[in-house]
C-alpha cells in the first residue's frame, strides 16, 4: 500500500507486520538477539504501519512531515535466536492531533509466543521547522479510522506497565 493510501480498518485484529528474520550480526555474546535490535524490528514494523496511515517516507518527501519517538518502554520476555522468524502486532491505542500511542508485540512467527513488547508515544513533526505540529486533516482521518477499528479490540497484556521494583508484602 502506498503512503497516501486509505487504510482498511482491521477490526479483526491489530496491524501485523511482514515476517522478519533475526540477522546474524544482531546476535550478542549471550547467543541471543541483542536488546538494541528488538528496537530495530519494532521500528521496522512501525514504518509499515505508518505507510498504511499515509505517513511513511513519501509523506516526509512530499509533505515534509514525519514522526519522532518521544517515549518508549520495552519489555524483554523470552529470548529470540538466530534464524527465528518474527512478526510484530501493533495496536493504535490512542491519538490526538499531534501524538500517537502504540503498543507492539514481537512474536515468534511460527510458534506464536511473545518475545517482547514495546509501548511508544510518537509525535508528529513539521520537518521544515523541526517542531511538533498537528497532523494534516486527511492524515487525522486516516488515523481516526484505524483508532476506531483498534478500539474494538481487547487491550494487549502489559499495556501501561511502569518500571519499578516489586513491593514487599508486609
Amino acid at each position: 500500500m502506498s503512503d497516501n493510501a486509505v487504510p482498511t480498518p482491521q477490526a479483526a485484529g491489530p496491524f501485523r507486520s511482514s515476517i522478519m528474520q533475526v540477522e546474524p550480526q544482531w546476535i550478542d555474546y549471550n547467543g541471543h538477539l541483542n536488546m538494541a535490535y528488538y528496537n530495530v524490528m519494532f521500528d521496522r514494523a512501525i514504518d509499515q504501519l505508518w505507510a498504511e496511515l499515509g505517513i511513511g517516507p513519501a509523506y516526509m518527501k512530499e509533505r515534509q512531515g514525519s514522526t519522532f519517538t518521544a517515549e518508549c518502554h520495552v519489555r524483554y520476555l523470552r529470548e529470540i535466536h538466530l534464524g527465528d522468524p518474527v512478526e510484530i502486532a501493533v495496536w493504535l491505542i490512542a491519538a490526538d492531533e499531534k501524538r500517537l500511542h502504540t503498543f507492539e508485540e514481537l512474536r515468534h512467527a511460527d510458534e506464536g509466543w511473545v518475545s517482547a513488547t514495546s509501548e511508544n508515544m510518537s509525535i508528529h513533526i513539521d520537518m521544515t521547522r523541526r517542531k511538533v505540529a498537528p497532523f494534516p486533516t486527511d492524515i487525522q482521518q486516516s488515523i481516526g479510522r484505524m483508532l476506531q477499528a483498534h478500539a474494538a479490540l481487547p487491550l494487549p497484556e502489559g499495556l501501561g506497565r511502569a518500571i519499578g521494583m516489586p513491593r514487599k508484602k508486609d
